[in-house]
């Protein structure tokens, strides 16, 4: 294994350990008076919210399938890899900041408008990420990854723990893997983004939290992305 390899080593391992660890004070507060609020919500409600988003992102997984460009040409190490994954969230990410701060300068009815922006947004992202470390989006367990990976940037400590637990052993686990939890996959993502998102309807700051929030989305799902696929490559290669 060549140094660049024995640094991302270095890197993957770091980050597993960072995963790992307990959320700020704050977002632990947080969480726990979230899910208060959420057990006041009708369980009907739950139901209606589970089946939306599950239905909007298996639409977007559909449709970014084939929207989604294949790379010109293919990149062999590792290092390139890696160079061609930074190179594509910035673009991105680019992307979605422009995109918050547009839907967050017209107030609630843009932030409404905002979430299967972003939401479409993220997913092409994993889609071109997979590629570019060269896994095949069209096979099934791929695209549980690409949910898995989608999970483990946006949930709580405990989930982010099991969903680590899932990926770090993937070969091993998939085959078990049937479909995701969608009542705990919308939860999750609501919880994480639902201050910030509240924040971009207000009118006058809308625009300036929209392109933040956006931007540093994008940031945490490009990080666990590589370092995801970082490694699976590390493990094939072992």
């Amino acid at each position: 294994m060549g140094s660049y390899e024995d640094a991302v080593s270095r890197e993957v391992k770091d980050w597993l350990y960072q995963m790992r660890k307990k959320s700020r004070l704050w977002k632990r507060t947080s969480k726990h008076a979230q899910d208060k609020f959420n057990g006041l919500i009708p369980e009907k409600a739950h139901h209606l919210i589970t089946d939306a988003i599950k239905h909007m992102v298996k639409a977007t997984l559909w449709g970014s399938e084939y929207t989604t460009k294949r790379p010109s040409h293919i990149v062999v190490t590792l290092q390139e890899q890696d160079e061609k994954l930074t190179e594509t969230l910035i673009k991105y990410r680019n992307t979605a900041s422009v995109e918050g701060a547009g839907t967050g300068a017209v107030g609630f009815i843009g932030g409404l408008a905002d979430f299967p922006l972003l939401l479409s947004i993220k997913m092409k992202f994993l889609f071109e990420a997979a590629m570019i470390y060269g896994y095949d989006t069209s096979e099934y367990e791929e695209r549980l990854f690409l949910l898995h990976i989608f999970q483990l940037a946006f949930s709580s400590d405990d989930k982010r723990r099991e969903t680590m637990d899932i990926i770090e052993d993937w070969e091993n686990r998939k085959a078990e893997l049937v479909d995701m939890d969608w009542q705990v996959f919308q939860q999750e993502y609501r919880d994480h983004i639902d201050l910030i998102k509240m924040l971009q309807m207000i009118p006058g700051i809308g625009a300036v939290v929209g392109a933040y929030a956006n931007f540093h989305l994008l940031e945490q799902l490009g990080a666990v992305a590589k370092n995801a696929y970082r490694l699976r490559r590390i493990q094939q290669n072992n």
